[in-house]
């Protein structure tokens, strides 16, 4: 409440358009809201349908009946998150959790894109984010509203959208498929659980479609782990509700807020990347402290990890918000590049390690700042402050000797104008000047030098000479007390309390008849040792000389008060200059891991396309002792049915321009590199985008708008989904968010599920066996190319193979690269016996004898060369990774056996296993009877009509077929 008070006096005196709030119970604004409604629905009753009456169907020309858009804001710590509403889409769009600036740039972002009618945001926001959100609504003419905290609670935002028809209710399609009941509905119910099982076949089951609402979410956006985002869809859905219920006196709460897609907001020029992508491509990766009683965490092995070397929080700060929005801007990219291109030039090194050492003395100055507007200014401060002024004009003077560096964005921007170099040479000086250093830190709090302010100087000076003044008072009053009195007297001085006689406590003082007075004294405090008394000497000194040390506290605030606001003159230009250097840190940053990890400027296009050569996996090559680089080439957009117009001969010669696909699967055997090449290629496009150097010889790369991953899944008991689920969740959200401009990568997508199917060839009438898994694999790549000019470029791996035949993945038809990671096959003796694409791919390797039980060393078998070649591998060798990996070999063995035995379609064999000595007997007596029984003709027995009885010619055949003797 004090926050909402402070909120509405801050803007008492501005002029602002005010809207009352929907859930007010006054009832002029209920009729004005009325009025207002062109067309209004009046419920009567669920007996008696809806009435509808319409009002004032012909408009005037040029009024809008759009209803307005809403948008809620949450921020924490640093963090914002949203939702906005369209009402002509009837969409709500999720903002993630992200991090936010003290400049509150995304969210300035964020108004301008969605443009909205009405804001709301929770009373616990920070003022000047209020602020922020008030500004623009007042330019702009819309509505600005704080609502309660209570509002913007998750677990509420949660139910709030598992309520909604979109998530609960499943498809008609779907719903038509469910099991109904077969009773008369029209007898009445016989007893209570007949009539409620009557009424969830009306109404829908509650609990089922609260789980079908929560399996359903992740479909349309990602909620996990963003408490802001969820808080402010709560909010949202919670005014939409009431201005559902106040406009169209709806009572259905919100099952009657029409909603057909929650979709994911993404910020202009910013490319959109999920938890779940930056998690598989492991861009951060937090590692838990060594202690249990710690909640620390430090960066492991990530992308951030090896790219920060950041030496200020601001530039620390700005690198994790450029990881988590990589820009979509050529010219913002190209920028960048330009920089990390000059700081690495050899005859820049030693400019560029110098201006890296001076960042370590900026410090958070605009936090530093804020402090010293609050009044809370520490010595501290004012000595990072003085650091401040200092480096940044060092560090001014060291971007001079940079070479080459007149185009570079960022070397303008640092190259401050002369008038404020002054000014924060003004800064510096006058804070040096001011402030005592030493005795700052003895005192512990901020202490003005000698010759700044004479009233300061007296007061000081009294205040240090005071100890000779004393003890000549106390030696006066000793003449006037009684000699048993006190052995000892002594006249001191505290603070707020004044001058005080201290004499020791005796002994008799401490019993009940308590502390003697004297005549003219006046008890003040007494403590284990001594007691202390007022005089009128005491007084006097107090009104003479008063009580000094609060006055030059005082006086000492005053000044440096001055001070301040002489310093927060330059503010804006100090915030600029720490903003500039925050950008400069991380650029030198990227310059000086693209050093260390040889990586090389990529080559940034408007095409649609990615093509590396020699890529490299910028985390893998630091923990293996040899990386073998990899090609790839994507080109986005060329789906089925699209033709390359822009074929050289040299392609059409070497068939070049039929690999320029927009899908590219990969095979191989397990373990051999496939999810990194997929995670490499990714990698290099998203390192490309934030503005840093690639891992690759050469990289000629377009925009990627965004990046879907199926990669790895998180499982979590708190979560309703299984893998398989968690899954097909992600693969969902790629579908529909996807563009032609959009990289997804699919890794083994549908591994989670075996339950077997079949699927007819036609016109063959051949059945092959299809797994459900093989079959969601095959169906999403083929709706990918089936796009055709909107096809997002995909990198996929898979191990099943029998999808690659025609009617399925057909190589000869489809617009789908085929690639396919090398190995080498060799006997325990060394001599190869395959090589990857050599050969029939379907072949074995024959055994060499080896004892039952024996291990086969690691490279003994089977050689990973970690290449990419093109074609298929029809073989995942998956027996003999698993004896490399210590597996024992008759298990491996076994299941070469059983894998040979299903392909072959002789399952029999299985069950024979498994006969005894008597019953393979029985069944080589029972098969030589069918064979006989086969054997036997018929027409020729019915053509023989010299047998007076057929039957027993017939009789006698069956004889011999069973083996028997004719009775």
């Amino acid at each position: 409440m004090v926050r909402l008070d402070k909120a509405s006096h801050r803007t008492k005196g501005k002029e602002k358009r005010t809207r009352p709030d929907p859930s007010s119970d006054h009832e002029d604004n209920h009729d004005s809201s009325l009025a207002e409604r062109p067309n209004k629905k009046v419920r009567w009753g669920n007996d008696l349908g809806t009435v509808e009456e319409s009002i004032d169907d012909n408009t005037e020309e040029g009024t809008s009946n759009t209803p307005e858009k809403a948008q809620a804001y949450s921020v924490c710590s640093g963090r914002i998150g949203c939702a906005y509403y369209d009402p002509v889409k009837c969409t709500i769009y999720t903002f993630e959790d992200t991090p936010e600036n003290q400049h509150y740039d995304l969210t300035k972002s964020l108004l301008e894109q969605c443009g909205p009618d009405m804001v709301i945001t929770s009373s616990k926001a920070d003022d000047s984010f209020m602020d922020v959100l008030r500004d623009h609504m007042d330019s702009s003419g819309g509505t600005f509203q704080v609502r309660p905290h209570k509002d913007f609670s998750a677990a509420k935002g949660r139910d709030r959208l598992l309520s909604l028809r979109l998530l609960s209710e499943l498809p008609s399609d779907l719903a038509r498929d469910m099991p109904s009941s077969e009773s008369d509905s029209g007898s009445e119910p016989r007893n209570a659980y007949e009539f409620m099982r009557r009424r969830q076949e009306i109404g829908g089951d509650p609990t089922m479609q609260q789980w079908n609402a929560s399996i359903r979410l992740a479909n349309y956006a990602s909620m996990e782990a963003t408490p802001l985002c969820l808080g402010s869809v709560g909010a949202l859905l919670d005014h939409l509700t009431r201005i559902r219920a106040v406009g169209d006196l709806d009572d259905e709460g919100i099952n009657g807020l029409e909603v057909r897609a929650i979709e994911p907001l993404a910020p202009h020029q910013t490319m959109q990347i999920n938890a779940d992508a930056l998690f598989s491509l492991q861009i951060f990766e937090d590692e838990s402290h060594a202690s249990i009683h710690s909640d620390k965490t430090k960066e492991g092995l990530s992308l951030f990890g090896i790219l920060n070397n950041t030496k200020t929080t601001l530039g620390r700060a700005l690198m994790r918000e450029w990881l988590l929005r990589p820009s979509l801007s050529l010219s913002v990219i190209g920028a960048r590049h330009d920089a990390v291109a000059c700081f690495v030039r050899p005859d820049n090194q030693a400019a560029a390690g110098s201006m890296h050492s001076h960042l370590k003395g900026i410090k958070n100055v605009p936090r530093i700042l804020g402090i010293m507007r609050a009044g809370k200014d520490r010595v501290s401060d004012w000595q990072c402050l003085v650091k401040f002024t200092f480096h940044s004009l060092m560090l001014r003077d060291a971007m001079g000797e940079l070479c080459h560096a007149g185009h570079v964005e960022i070397v303008k921007k640092a190259r401050f104008p002369s008038l404020e170099v002054a000014s924060f040479r003004e800064v510096g000086t006058a804070v040096n000047e001011t402030i005592d250093w030493e005795e700052s830190a003895l005192a512990g709090r901020v202490c003005v030098r000698p010759h700044i302010d004479e009233e300061l100087d007296n007061l000081k000076h009294i205040y240090n000479g005071i100890d000779s003044v004393l003890s000549r008072v106390a030696q006066q009053i000793s003449e006037t007390i009684p000699p048993d009195y006190a052995s000892s007297l002594n006249v001191v001085y505290f603070p707020q309390l004044g001058f005080l006689i201290c004499v020791p406590m005796l002994e008799e003082w401490k019993t009940d008849a308590g502390v003697q007075v004297l005549d003219g004294w006046t008890f003040q405090v007494r403590f284990l040792s001594h007691v202390y008394f007022k005089s009128q000497e005491m007084h006097d000194m107090d009104a003479h000389i008063g009580d000094l040390h609060p006055s030059i506290v005082d006086r000492e605030i005053e000044i440096v008060q001055t001070l301040s606001e002489r310093i927060l003159v330059h503010a804006e230009a100090m915030q600029y200059a720490c903003d500039v250097c925050a950008e400069l840190d991380c650029l030198l940053s990227f310059a000086e891991a693209s050093t260390a990890c040889n990586f090389i400027r990529p080559q940034m296009v408007g095409e649609n396309i990615i093509e590396i050569r020699q890529g490299r996996h910028p985390l893998q090559e630091l923990v293996v002792d040899t990386f073998v680089p990899n090609d790839a080439l994507l080109l986005g957009g060329c789906g089925v049915g699209v033709e390359l117009d822009d074929r050289s001969e040299d392609d059409a010669s070497h068939d070049g321009a039929r690999d320029k696909n927009s899908i590219v699967v990969c095979t191989g055997a397990n373990a051999c590199g496939k999810s990194v090449y997929l995670k490499q290629i990714a990698m290099i496009q998203y390192m490309a985008q934030i503005g840093c150097f690639v891992p690759a010889e050469c990289a000629t790369l377009g925009i990627v708008d965004k990046i879907f991953t199926r990669v790895q899944t998180r499982e979590s008991v708190s979560k309703v989904q299984s893998a398989f689920m968690i899954d097909l969740n992600q693969v969902s959200f790629a579908l529909r968010n996807a563009t032609e401009r959009s990289l997804i990568l699919l890794d083994e997508f549908g591994k989670g599920t075996m339950s077997s199917g079949s699927y007819p060839l036609a016109p063959t009438g051949l059945v092959y066996h299809l797994l459900d898994g093989a079959g969601l694999f095959c169906s999403v790549l083929k709706h990918l190319a089936s796009r055709g000019s909107a096809c997002p470029k995909v990198l996929a791996a898979t191990h099943f193979h029998d999808v690659f035949m025609p009617d399925l993945l057909d190589p000869g038809s489809l617009p789908i690269t085929f690639v396919h990671m090398q190995i080498l096959l060799t006997s325990s003796s060394g001599h190869l016996l395959r090589a990857s694409g050599a050969g029939d791919a379907d072949c074995g390797v024959e055994d060499d004898g080896e004892e039952d039980g024996a291990q086969v060393a690691p490279g003994e078998r089977i050689t990973y060369l970690y290449r990419v070649a093109k074609g298929l591998s029809l073989d995942s060798h998956a027996a003999m990774c698993a004896e490399i990996f210590g597996i024992p070999r008759r298990v491996a063995q076994r299941a070469q056996y059983v894998s040979r035995l299903l392909a072959t379609h002789e399952l029999g064999q299985l069950l024979d296993e498994e006969m005894s000595d008597v019953e393979r007997r029985d069944l080589e007596d029972a098969e030589e009877v069918c064979r006989r029984f086969l054997a036997w003709n018929f027409a020729r027995d019915n053509d023989d009509d010299d047998d007076p009885d057929p039957r027993q010619d017939v009789r006698r055949t069956l004889a011999e077929v069973l083996g028997r003797q004719v009775e």
